[in-house]
Protein backbone atom coordinates (compact mmCIF):
# COMPACT_ATOMS: atom_id res chain seq x y z
CA UNK A 1 0.00 0.00 0.00
CA UNK A 2 1.48 3.55 -0.62
CA UNK A 3 1.19 5.81 2.12
CA UNK A 4 2.10 9.02 0.83
CA UNK A 5 0.97 10.24 -2.61
CA UNK A 6 4.12 10.88 -4.22
CA UNK A 7 3.27 14.18 -5.81
CA UNK A 8 1.94 15.22 -2.35
CA UNK A 9 5.71 14.19 -0.80
CA UNK A 10 7.35 16.22 -3.50
CA UNK A 11 5.28 18.95 -2.99
CA UNK A 12 6.11 18.74 0.76
CA UNK A 13 9.90 18.42 0.16
CA UNK A 14 9.51 21.48 -1.94
CA UNK A 15 8.00 23.67 0.43
CA UNK A 16 10.02 22.26 3.37
CA UNK A 17 13.64 23.99 3.94
CA UNK A 18 16.17 22.09 1.76
CA UNK A 19 18.42 19.47 3.26
CA UNK A 20 22.16 20.28 4.28
CA UNK A 21 24.56 19.42 1.69
CA UNK A 22 26.14 17.01 3.75
CA UNK A 23 22.97 14.96 4.70
CA UNK A 24 21.47 15.20 0.93
CA UNK A 25 24.57 13.44 0.30
CA UNK A 26 24.16 10.85 2.62
CA UNK A 27 20.25 10.38 1.40
CA UNK A 28 21.67 9.88 -2.19
CA UNK A 29 24.22 7.57 -1.54
CA UNK A 30 22.14 5.49 0.69
CA UNK A 31 19.62 5.62 -1.86
CA UNK A 32 21.87 4.52 -4.39
CA UNK A 33 23.87 2.16 -2.65
CA UNK A 34 21.87 0.19 0.52
CA UNK A 35 19.66 -2.44 -0.35
CA UNK A 36 17.44 -1.06 2.82
CA UNK A 37 17.16 2.81 1.82
CA UNK A 38 14.18 2.44 2.70
CA UNK A 39 14.75 2.40 6.33
CA UNK A 40 16.19 6.45 5.81
CA UNK A 41 13.82 9.15 7.08
CA UNK A 42 14.20 10.86 4.47
CA UNK A 43 14.13 14.69 3.85
CA UNK A 44 10.98 15.60 5.49
CA UNK A 45 10.84 13.27 8.55
CA UNK A 46 14.38 14.48 9.08
CA UNK A 47 13.75 18.32 9.11
CA UNK A 48 10.41 17.66 11.51
CA UNK A 49 13.54 15.96 13.49
CA UNK A 50 15.60 18.41 13.75
CA UNK A 51 12.95 20.97 14.18
CA UNK A 52 11.24 18.93 17.41
CA UNK A 53 14.92 19.01 18.49
CA UNK A 54 15.28 22.45 18.56
CA UNK A 55 12.17 23.07 19.94
CA UNK A 56 12.76 21.08 22.84
CA UNK A 57 16.18 22.13 23.71
CA UNK A 58 17.15 18.31 24.51
CA UNK A 59 21.10 17.80 27.21
CA UNK A 60 20.11 13.97 26.21
CA UNK A 61 18.46 12.28 23.44
CA UNK A 62 18.50 8.57 22.91
CA UNK A 63 18.56 7.17 19.39
CA UNK A 64 17.47 3.08 19.11
CA UNK A 65 18.52 2.20 15.48
CA UNK A 66 21.18 4.30 14.18
CA UNK A 67 21.00 2.85 10.12
CA UNK A 68 23.39 5.33 8.45
CA UNK A 69 23.15 8.18 10.65
CA UNK A 70 20.77 10.39 8.76
CA UNK A 71 18.29 11.23 11.72
CA UNK A 72 20.43 11.36 14.10
CA UNK A 73 22.54 14.29 12.96
CA UNK A 74 19.11 16.30 12.44
CA UNK A 75 18.29 15.27 15.92
CA UNK A 76 21.62 16.48 17.23
CA UNK A 77 21.02 20.02 15.96
CA UNK A 78 18.64 20.57 18.70
CA UNK A 79 21.10 19.57 21.49
CA UNK A 80 22.18 22.10 24.06
CA UNK A 81 25.46 23.24 24.56
CA UNK A 82 27.37 20.42 25.72
CA UNK A 83 24.77 17.83 25.21
CA UNK A 84 24.66 14.52 24.28
CA UNK A 85 23.04 12.25 21.66
CA UNK A 86 23.63 7.89 22.36
CA UNK A 87 22.71 6.07 19.29
CA UNK A 88 22.48 2.73 19.15
CA UNK A 89 23.13 -0.14 16.07
CA UNK A 90 23.01 -3.38 15.76
CA UNK A 91 25.17 -3.99 12.69
CA UNK A 92 28.23 -3.15 12.41
CA UNK A 93 28.29 -2.27 8.88
CA UNK A 94 25.68 0.34 9.30
CA UNK A 95 27.44 1.40 12.19
CA UNK A 96 31.14 2.16 10.71
CA UNK A 97 29.11 4.23 7.92
CA UNK A 98 27.38 6.21 10.36
CA UNK A 99 30.71 6.92 12.74
CA UNK A 100 32.31 7.87 9.26
CA UNK A 101 28.99 10.19 8.77
CA UNK A 102 29.19 11.59 11.94
CA UNK A 103 33.11 12.27 11.36
CA UNK A 104 32.51 14.23 8.29
CA UNK A 105 30.19 16.19 9.87
CA UNK A 106 32.53 17.15 13.13
CA UNK A 107 29.68 15.53 15.26
CA UNK A 108 32.00 12.77 17.30
CA UNK A 109 32.07 15.19 20.44
CA UNK A 110 27.81 15.03 20.68
CA UNK A 111 27.24 11.84 19.08
CA UNK A 112 28.19 8.46 20.57
CA UNK A 113 27.62 5.63 18.98
CA UNK A 114 26.58 2.27 20.64
CA UNK A 115 27.29 -0.92 18.71
CA UNK A 116 24.84 -3.96 19.83
CA UNK A 117 21.47 -5.03 21.10
CA UNK A 118 19.84 -2.00 21.90
CA UNK A 119 18.43 -4.11 25.18
CA UNK A 120 21.62 -4.88 26.40
CA UNK A 121 22.53 -1.33 25.36
CA UNK A 122 20.51 0.46 27.16
CA UNK A 123 20.40 -0.24 30.69
CA UNK A 124 24.22 0.42 30.77
CA UNK A 125 23.79 3.96 30.03
CA UNK A 126 21.91 5.43 33.05
CA UNK A 127 20.88 8.98 31.67
CA UNK A 128 17.99 10.83 32.22
CA UNK A 129 16.54 11.27 28.55
CA UNK A 130 14.73 14.79 27.09
CA UNK A 131 13.91 12.88 24.24
CA UNK A 132 13.64 8.84 22.49
CA UNK A 133 13.42 8.06 18.85
CA UNK A 134 12.44 4.17 18.17
CA UNK A 135 13.60 3.19 14.87
CA UNK A 136 14.56 -0.12 15.32
CA UNK A 137 13.71 -3.59 14.99
CA UNK A 138 9.72 -3.33 15.25
CA UNK A 139 9.15 -6.68 17.25
CA UNK A 140 11.01 -5.12 20.07
CA UNK A 141 8.99 -1.91 20.15
CA UNK A 142 6.92 -2.45 22.74
CA UNK A 143 10.32 -3.51 25.00
CA UNK A 144 11.91 -0.87 24.36
CA UNK A 145 9.38 1.32 24.93
CA UNK A 146 8.68 -0.31 28.82
CA UNK A 147 12.35 -0.25 28.82
CA UNK A 148 13.28 3.92 28.54
CA UNK A 149 10.00 5.37 29.62
CA UNK A 150 11.01 5.08 33.20
CA UNK A 151 14.10 7.09 32.11
CA UNK A 152 12.38 10.05 30.61
CA UNK A 153 12.12 13.08 31.90
CA UNK A 154 8.73 14.79 33.10
CA UNK A 155 7.14 16.63 29.83
CA UNK A 156 10.28 14.28 27.73
CA UNK A 157 9.01 12.99 24.55
CA UNK A 158 9.41 9.62 22.60
CA UNK A 159 8.73 9.60 19.36
CA UNK A 160 8.19 6.08 17.23
CA UNK A 161 8.76 5.50 13.47
CA UNK A 162 7.27 3.23 10.85
CA UNK A 163 3.95 3.68 13.39
CA UNK A 164 1.91 2.94 9.93
CA UNK A 165 4.30 0.09 8.68
CA UNK A 166 3.37 0.05 5.05
CA UNK A 167 0.00 0.48 5.96
CA UNK A 168 -0.43 -3.23 7.22
CA UNK A 169 -1.56 -1.89 10.00
CA UNK A 170 -4.72 -0.69 8.40
CA UNK A 171 -5.67 -3.57 7.13
CA UNK A 172 -8.87 -5.33 8.33
CA UNK A 173 -6.75 -8.18 9.49
CA UNK A 174 -3.33 -7.34 10.10
CA UNK A 175 -0.82 -9.61 8.88
CA UNK A 176 2.88 -10.43 9.41
CA UNK A 177 5.21 -10.56 12.59
CA UNK A 178 6.11 -6.37 12.11
CA UNK A 179 2.69 -5.14 11.68
CA UNK A 180 0.96 -7.67 14.47
CA UNK A 181 4.20 -5.83 16.68
CA UNK A 182 3.52 -2.57 15.96
CA UNK A 183 -0.38 -2.67 16.12
CA UNK A 184 0.33 -4.40 19.38
CA UNK A 185 3.04 -1.03 20.40
CA UNK A 186 0.11 1.16 19.17
CA UNK A 187 -2.51 -0.12 21.41
CA UNK A 188 0.01 -0.26 24.65
CA UNK A 189 1.00 3.40 24.39
CA UNK A 190 -2.95 4.21 23.85
CA UNK A 191 -3.54 2.50 26.97
CA UNK A 192 -1.24 4.13 28.78
CA UNK A 193 -2.32 6.89 31.61
CA UNK A 194 1.25 8.15 32.04
CA UNK A 195 1.59 9.68 28.52
CA UNK A 196 -0.28 11.92 26.47
CA UNK A 197 0.02 10.91 22.56
CA UNK A 198 -0.52 12.28 19.04
CA UNK A 199 -0.33 9.94 15.77
CA UNK A 200 1.13 12.06 12.67
CA UNK A 201 1.19 10.69 9.21
CA UNK A 202 4.31 12.07 8.06
CA UNK A 203 6.27 9.37 5.75
CA UNK A 204 5.51 5.89 7.42
CA UNK A 205 3.43 7.36 10.66
CA UNK A 206 4.97 8.44 13.58
CA UNK A 207 3.76 8.58 17.29
CA UNK A 208 4.68 11.38 19.36
CA UNK A 209 4.22 9.99 23.07
CA UNK A 210 5.17 12.91 25.98
CA UNK A 211 5.68 11.98 29.54
CA UNK A 212 3.27 13.59 31.96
Amino acid sequence: MEIINSLAQAYAERFSSPEEVLLQSIAEHTYKNHPHAHMLSGHVQGKFLALISSLIKPLRILEIGTFVGYSALYLAQGLQKGGQLHTIELREEDAATAKENFRQANALDKIILHTGNALEVIPSLNETWDLVFIDADKTNYSNYYKQVLPGVRKEGLIIADNVLFHGEVLEEKIKGKNAIAIHAFNEMVAKDDSVETIFLTIRDGLLLVRKK
